[in-house]
């Protein structure tokens, strides 16, 4: 498999290798498989028998090709997927929970797939790479906690100052060692730029081998693909027919992943992209003008975009008509997402994170309005444990359980460097 970039196809492609370790593209552009893969017809049918991690080898497979032995494919993905996500029934839909992994987020399946990727890729290097991440709350977190350790490679980590929840910044910042976090006093979309503009500096890129962990790098999005083809496998094998799939999104990286798995040939019907009060790629379904803005902070922060990155990626795959024929978006008010965490705990039992409230009630905003859902198993993307968010979850229903990574994680020090939103002070302080 080869991969150009979004700003320029007829420019010569290059391996999965060196998109994953260069991040982003020279033009500043992201990295785009040449073609899609498809499931060979006997995978496709074997897929509701399959295992998870048979699953997962299959999707992953065929974007690596070439570069990855199946041996070593194998062994890092036993090991970075060495927890489940589980496909948990209530009420009268889905729930793919991915907040099983030692971060409590949906980001550890990407993370921990690219640090041993990278470190695969790496073996029998001197030269040290250098890893830049802008974060909203979650992947920092993941990334800070998949790459801790690694040898040959350090992380730096953006986040903006006073927007992420205490558990969050621990999570970014309290690891130290080859970890370095920085509060940018701004927006996320403000860390975002400063690391699309530290990729652009030739003096930078002189001094150090620079990559990326958002989800502008295909590394990371490659391997979330296989979390949806093992959801709807396990949902085609539970009702006999295709799912659709409510995704809370941000960036649109993660829904970017599922559409990728549905082109392959895994059973998804449709999408639901349901962001928060940053809506501009359900006003961009609805318009069909994409006009990004300054983000807005709110309750569900990781969600708080409004200059996804992955809508470039969208826009290089998939006409507007081709994504209205597979998205539908909805956005969801904050109002909305308390009201809807408090409903579903005293209905059901069943706590949700305001991440994953907002699929809820995107979910209930749809079925209200009469939408075509009816009679097709609705999965929602559970992002993140509720208790990452308790300070905001606890006063609508109580006390939260803890998973003990997570009690580990609160007794950190936050160790941080403010910086302001400015690319001068960033560069300085690398």
């Amino acid at each position: 498999m080869r991969y150009y970039s979004t700003r320029n196809k007829d420019k010569k492609a290059v391996t999965f290798e060196r998109a994953a370790l260069t991040g982003l593209a020279p033009d500043g552009g992201l990295f785009v498989p040449e073609v899609m893969p498809e499931y060979p017809s006997a995978v496709k049918s074997s897929l509701p028998v399959m295992n998870r991690h048979d699953i997962a080898f299959e999707t992953i497979k065929p974007f690596v090709h070439g570069e990855i032995p199946d041996a070593a494919l194998g062994d890092i993905l036993q090991d970075a997927f060495n927890f489940d996500a589980p496909l948990a029934r209530v009420k009268d839909r889905y729930v793919l929970e991915l907040f099983h992994g030692p971060t409590a987020a949906f980001k550890d399946f990407g993370a921990r797939f690219m640090a041993r990727t990278f470190s695969y890729f790496r073996r029998g290097e001197d030269k040290p790479l250098h890893i830049l991440v802008a974060t909203s709350g979650d992947t920092g977190g993941a990334v800070a906690d998949g790459f801790f350790g690694v040898a040959g490679i350090s992380v730096t980590v953006l986040y903006p100052k006073g927007r992420v929840s205490p558990l969050q910044e621990r999570q970014i910042a309290g690891l130290g060692g080859n970890i370095s976090a920085f509060a940018v006093e701004g927006t996320f979309d403000d860390c975002q730029r400063l690391v699309k503009a530290a990729f652009a500096d030739e003096g930078l890129n002189k001094r150090m081998l620079l990559s990326s962990a958002n989800s502008i790098n295909i590394a990371r999005l490659v391997p979330q693909t296989a979390y949806y083809a093992v959801g709807a496998a396990r949902a085609l094998r539970e009702t006999g027919t295709a799912v659709t799939f409510c995704v809370p999104s941000g960036n649109f990286g993660n829904l970017t992943a599922g559409m990728y798995a549905r082109e392959m040939g895994a059973p998804i019907w449709r999408f639901i992209a349901a962001t928060n009060i940053n809506k501009t790629v359900p006003d961009y379904l609805e318009s069909g003008v994409y006009a990004p803005r300054t983000s807005t902070p709110t309750i569900s922060n990781a969600m708080d975009v409004g200059a996804p990155s992955n809508f470039e990626r969208m826009n290089a795959h998939w006409s507007l008509k081709r994504l209205l024929e597979t998205l539908t978006g909805v956005f969801i008010s904050d109002e909305t997402t308390r009201e809807t965490i408090k409903r579903v705990h005293d209905r059901y039992g069943y706590i949700l994170d305001p991440h994953t409230a907002v699929g809820w009630a995107a979910v209930d905003a749809l079925q209200s309005d009469g939408a075509a859902i009816e009679g097709v198993p609705v999965g929602v993307l559970a992002t993140a444990h509720p208790a990452k968010f308790a300070e905001i979850v606890e006063p609508l229903i109580g006390a939260v359980p803890v998973p003990p990574a997570l009690q580990t994680v609160m007794e950190r020090n936050v160790i941080a460097t403010t910086i302001p939103a400015d690319i001068s002070a960033f560069i300085d302080s690398l």
